[in-house]
């Protein structure tokens, strides 16, 4: 029994869902098909989440937001076109916009983004499903709130609770096969939540720990993963076999084509990920597993993630001071303020944290406050980093590979701000100046997989 989803670009068009079909008829295994809302047709389009955010945008601002509430439905109109579903499938579509906007519209402007954002992926489900049955695929739309996928209340980020893994499990029992939308769950009172970026990733995941499938096949538009972004090597390595472990800290540090948070429901019970492509269902794809077999590279991977700031913070003899690290965490955590690493020295600590969670005001109350309650001698924040992450398997039992990591950066003229050893002996992790992230890239690829043959 298999769990599929396909992202945005693998149901942005008629002709991506029919692909689709044609992968879940080829399968009887293929029992829940998870979908994500129309992504990109080609690159100057835009996706239907875009659409809507730009629909929320409209209505929060008090404009007229007609045009745009148009364009959603007139993407829906095109693929049912291309389909060739009942037009009433559309009005839906339609019907079901408003209705939201006027709910909730009366509760808040984060609950008016959150429910139309999620429309994205629910309505394009419902006609995903009854594609299916047009062409003889016995399929049924189930609503993540009729499923009882129960995610917790904020201000935290949503995630699954353990009832609705118990809830999702009766699905298996279902004589047909389950379109399902990828992206949010309700709270227990019934509140619409969505997950974070790449949420419909996170969704599946849940499905497939529920269900307790076989496997769970992620497919997007790339034949597998990459040891390092294609956009930046040309024809970079292929990755046939990898672990969770190196997954999630490649993922956690950009690797798009998989979300690191997906990981966590299946690999409690094991359960293999499968990345595949739409567009090429016959290649092998990359399998995400708990143990691989060993080769002879170190490294598996390496990937970056720009949009880090820096806040730093020193105080002579900081490290006898017993509460500074805590309090100093405290103060972040009241602004709601999550971080990423906390390098430290004798009298010196660095809090890597994610700009986009940072405003002028929260960073002028964090430096004064800093500085009132802990004393500090100096505290500022500095902008405008990547973290580049190294990550194999293989790096544990590997002597000498930080220096060669470090000494290839050095080589590029760029200036490490932050050095990083994850407790799990599979990363290694550095921070650096956007500015050098690409060169950077280039360099430790050469430095791991292109000269790797002759060393």
């Amino acid at each position: 029994m298999k769990v599929c989803k396909f992202g945005g670009t693998s149901v942005a068009s008629a002709e991506q869902i029919k692909k689709v079909a044609a992968i879940v008829k080829s399968d009887v295994t293929r029992r829940f098909v998870v979908v994500s809302a129309p992504g990109k047709r080609y690159s100057e389009d835009f996706k239907v989440t875009d659409l809507l955010i730009e629909l929320a945008e409209a209505i929060i601002a008090d404009i007229k937001y007609e045009e745009k509430l148009q364009n959603v439905v007139n993407r829906y109109k095109e693929n049912a076109e291309g389909l060739g579903l009942d037009p009433s499938i559309t009005e839906e579509i339609a019907a079901d916009l408003h209705a939201r906007i006027d709910k909730a519209s009366k509760i808040s402007e984060e609950y008016l983004l959150d429910t139309l954002k999620a429309s994205g992926e629910d309505n394009n489900a419902k006609m995903i499903a009854q594609f299916f049955n047009n062409i003889g695929i016995k399929a049924k739309y189930v609503s993540p709130k009729e499923a009882g996928l129960i995610v917790n209340s904020g201000p935290e980020r949503a995630q699954a609770q353990p009832e609705a893994y118990a809830n999702l499990n009766a699905l298996k029992n279902s004589a047909e096969v389950i379109v399902f939308p990828g992206f949010f769950g309700y709270t227990k009172n019934g509140v619409l939540r969505t997950f974070d970026r790449g949420g419909s990733d996170i969704t599946g995941s849940i499905l497939a720990a529920s269900v307790q499938a076989s496997l769970y096949e992620n497919f997007t538009d790339v034949d597998c993963v990459y040891s390092v972004n294609p956009n930046v090597i040309t024809n970079p390595l292929e990755i046939e076999e990898i672990t969770y472990r190196e997954m999630g800290e490649l993922s956690y540090a950009g690797f798009s084509v998989f979300h690191h948070e997906a990981l966590m429901p299946v690999v409690k019970l094991g359960i293999p990920v499968n990345i595949k492509n739409t567009n090429n269902p016959q290649a092998e794809g990359t399998r995400i597993v708990s143990n691989r077999k060993e080769n002879l590279r170190p490294v598996t991977g390496i990937s970056a993630d720009s949009g880090f700031s820096i806040l730093y913070v020193r105080k002579y003899l900081m490290n006898r001071e017993i509460g500074i690290g805590r309090k100093l965490l405290q103060i972040l955590e009241e602004e709601q303020i999550s971080y990423e690493h906390t390098p430290s020295g004798l009298d010196d600590i660095s809090v890597i944290i994610r700009t986009h969670q940072l405003s002028p005001k929260k960073e002028e109350r964090i430096v004064n406050r800093v500085y009132r309650e802990l004393h500090a001698d100096d505290a500022y924040f500095r902008h405008g980093f990547s973290m580049i992450v190294v990550v194999g398997e293989g790096m544990k039992n590997n002597t000498g590979l930080a220096a060669r990591a470090t000494a290839t950066i050095s080589k590029t003229g760029a200036n490490i701000e932050m050095i990083n050893q994850g407790s799990s002996e599979v990363s290694l992790s550095f921070g650096v100046q956007e500015k050098f992230e690409n060169v950077i890239l280039q360099a430790l690829y050469n430095e791991f997989f292109a000269v790797v043959a002759v060393r």
